[in-house]
């Protein structure tokens, strides 16, 4: 069964307003209107409403990179779903690795954040991986599976998960087809426990890890990767309209 490719672009802490709306603008005008690949940009929070705006009437969605579990409240700095709403925004990023280990995000917060998007009506992508020392020592599928534990079991909504190895991200090293297939096929094996084949069979899985035009075409190629959660190469519109008319092919 071959799902629906999705590519988001996760610009990071890059682009102010001078920047995101020229990148947002000619990913617009780059990007093949193919209904069979949906395409997504996460700006910075500062981007949000006026890349919002650009994207408005096109055929790539709006993304944001994180949000909190709470309605409101006093959280200074954070973020809610229902603010997200309001601006325009589907999918949100939850649990990225730089969020588990650079600002302490837990798997439990994760599962919180997640059922929160699903509240209020957002995709939330849910990422998970594993560290270099972690895949050496053979426990990348114990890190994986304690990361989609504690509630996604219970979640009904359409979940979108990211495999991304934390020693690929930013490294330019990116898993092999092999490696990244194995993981995302064990990632179904575990849905289909939980949430049932059909079900689990029709989530989208998207691989994600120093994507570039050069290795993309090979992991796409696989059945197994639905797409892909792009953060480098997403911040040269040539390189991200490349990448989404690859995935285009395997559906074309």
């Amino acid at each position: 069964m071959k799902r629906a490719p999705l590519m988001i672009a996760n610009w990071k802490m890059h682009g102010t307003l001078a920047e995101a709306v020229p990148l947002a603008t000619a990913i617009v005008n780059g990007v093949p209107r193919i209904g069979e690949v949906e395409v997504a940009l996460c700006p910075p929070f500062t981007a949000l409403a006026r890349v919002g705006e650009l994207l408005r009437g096109s055929s790539v969605a709006l993304g944001a990179q994180d949000c909190h579990w709470e309605i409101r409240g006093a959280f200074t700095g954070e973020v809610s779903p229902g603010m997200l709403v309001e601006l325009g925004v589907r999918y949100v990023l939850v649990g990225h690795s730089e969020r588990r280990h650079l600002f302490g995000e837990t798997n439990e917060r994760c599962l919180l954040k997640v059922k929160a998007a699903l509240a209020h009506g957002l995709t939330p992508v849910l990422c998970v991986g594993e560290s270099f020392d972690q895949r050496e020592h053979g426990e990348t599928w114990d890190v994986i599976e304690g990361q989609l534990q504690g509630g996604l079991e219970e979640i009904d909504g359409p979940v979108v998960i990211a495999y991304e190895p934390v020693w690929a991200i930013g490294t330019g090293v990116h898993a092999t087809p092999a490696q990244a297939v194995e993981v995302h096929a064990s990632i179904r094996r575990w849905l289909g426990e939980v949430w049932g084949k059909e079900r689990a069979a029709a989530a989208r899985i998207l691989y994600g890890g120093s994507i570039k035009p050069e290795n993309f075409l090979a992991l796409i190629g696989e059945d197994e990767i639905d797409g892909g959660l792009v953060g480098g190469a997403s911040l040269d519109a040539g390189s991200f309209v490349r990448l989404v008319e690859f995935a285009a092919e395997t559906v074309s």
